[in-house]
């Protein structure tokens, strides 16, 4: 269940911040590490901090944009502030652990951090189901790299512990992969378009608005289906109404 669970670093500036989040991971039983367009890959510090954690970091992969490294997931929860522009569907640790573990059952989940400095960009968040804030002091909620990860992954094994000898099933519904709903996203642009829904001219935010909606809602993979059939059918019929004209 935990190898389903794999934590994604973004643009890490430091490398011995690299090896000390492989750390925070093997103590905790995770052992899947993704690298997003790291400054540098992982050296003699990352090693050095890692402190016996040496494997994960040799097996970390390194990819160069975030969409690549969670293409094939359906669960993608983001740390972010709570403080944004467009709020997004929020967890606590606690409840983000719980979510990965049961449906780590079936299929991968990625936790995803940000840059040591900026975090994740706005664009990179949307990418995400869920955001996760880790409730700090508020007068002082400064938290590096390596101390977030060792809070969210705490709770994971907490979860996974519990889920042990708990009597209650994990969630089997199957839901779209992150790559899955990429493509709903561009079906449901093009389609708006093609309706005179969306100006081109003046697209706004109503892509970024339905996007929310969705992750929200977190459509079911039969569901998708219904949603993929119902913009094809939007289309054809279109296409016939111009044929007649």
């Amino acid at each position: 269940m935990l190898d389903q669970i794999r934590i994604i670093l973004v643009g890490t500036t430091h490398t011995g911040n690299i090896g000390s989040v492989a750390r925070a991971m093997k103590t905790m039983g995770l052992s899947q590490l993704y690298l997003v367009a790291p400054k540098e890959l992982p050296d003699g510090q990352a090693y050095a901090l890692s402190a016996g954690a040496s494997d994960i970091l040799a097996n970390a992969k390194v990819f160069d944009t975030l969409q690549q490294a969670i293409t094939d997931c359906p669960l993608v929860v983001g740390s972010s502030a709570r403080s944004r522009t467009l709020s997004w569907p929020m967890l606590e640790p606690r409840e983000c652990a719980v979510k990965a573990v049961q449906e780590a059952v079936t299929h991968p989940v990625a936790l995803v951090f940000g840059r040591e400095s900026s975090g994740l960009t706005n664009d990179e968040l949307q990418l995400c189901n869920y955001h996760v804030c880790i409730p700090a002091n508020p007068e002082y909620s400064s938290l590096n790299l390596a101390m977030a990860v060792q809070i969210i992954t705490y709770e994971v094994r907490m979860a996974y512990l519990q889920a042990q000898t708990a009597t209650e099933q994990a969630d089997d519904v199957a839901y779209p992969s992150n790559e899955q709903m990429l493509n709903f996203y561009q079906h449901l642009e093009q389609t708006l378009n093609d309706t005179g829904f969306i100006i081109k001219q003046h697209p706004g935010v109503v892509m970024t608005k339905l996007k929310r909606l969705f992750t929200r809602a977190r459509p079911e993979e039969a569901e998708y289906n219904i949603l993929r059939g119902i913009l094809t059918s939007v289309q054809r019929f279109g296409q016939k109404a111009g044929d007649k004209e």
